[in-house]
């Protein structure tokens, strides 16, 4: 008797961080092998949320933020969060602060970077098809299937059985901040109201984490943030506004494209 043929592909969906994050491995690998790579990537992002969450008491974020704990004293993976946002700080004007709202909340930086480690741990382990999504902060690598990029859909800002364009992509990151689930929980810095210019900024590049924090800052930043992503920032983008116009970069890899009406 001859053995089984390997299964192509798994997908695993679990709630870590506060959201659904789903992995789909497109490798035609055996599927015990499959299994145990979605058991490095879950394990770690709940790692991450038990270090990161600023909703646990006992999290090392809230430590430091009670003075329980001392940034010199914090782990090498929480030092890096805050050097590397204290950095886009500085690469934003003030836009994306972790300290925006008055208290230490790495989350705009912290969900992009645990998912890029993620994945950057699955292609060193010779993954060469997934996509890891976490609530709409994605890494693609490879193909859905052999010639086929993945197509991702970004959903409409006002309608949630809706799309406002889908993207067709391979080996790139992907991230959205918006208005349209969590209301006004983006802060501008220099003001201290919530960003209200823009409902949803998508941005595309090589590096999750920072096209997370650019979409933030972004949002923040409102109507100047179209400019500011389209100067020279590196990393492509889709904007909605508030008052339903869209804002492509030339680069932008669509496949498909809709016109949302969010009046």
């Amino acid at each position: 008797m001859s053995a089984a043929a390997p299964r192509r592909g798994l997908r695993r969906v679990e709630q870590v961080m506060g959201t659904a994050v789903s992995l789909q491995l497109a490798d035609d690998r055996p599927e015990t092998h499959l299994r145990e790579l979605a058991d490095d990537v879950f394990t770690w992002l709940r790692t991450v949320d038990e270090r990161f969450s600023t909703y646990k008491p006992a999290s090392e974020v809230n430590r430091l933020q009670r003075g329980d704990l001392s940034p010199t004293d914090a782990s090498t993976d929480m030092r890096h969060v805050l050097a590397t946002c204290e950095r886009l700080r500085e690469a934003t004007s003030g836009y994306f602060d972790a300290y925006a709202t008055g208290r230490l909340d790495p989350s705009g930086y912290v969900k992009g970077w645990s998912v890029q480690v993620a994945a950057d741990l699955l292609a060193a382990a010779g993954t060469a098809n997934f996509c890891l999504n976490a609530g709409g902060d994605i890494c693609v690598r490879g193909h859905a299937a052999p010639g086929r990029p993945w197509r991702i859909g970004i959903r409409h800002p006002e309608h949630a059985d809706k799309l406002c364009e889908i993207l067709s992509v391979t080996d790139t990151a992907i991230a959205t901040s918006g208005t349209y689930e969590r209301g006004g929980h983006v802060i501008d810095p220099y003001t201290g109201r919530a960003a209200a210019d823009l409902v949803s900024v998508t941005v595309l590049g090589p590096d999750l984490a920072t096209a997370d924090a650019y979409a933030t800052a972004a949002l923040a930043m409102g109507s100047r943030g179209i400019s500011w992503l389209a100067e020279d920032t590196g990393y492509a983008y889709n904007i909605v506004t508030a008052t339903g116009h869209v804002h492509r970069s030339h680069d932008l890899p669509a496949a498909q494209r809709f016109e949302p009406d969010t009046r």
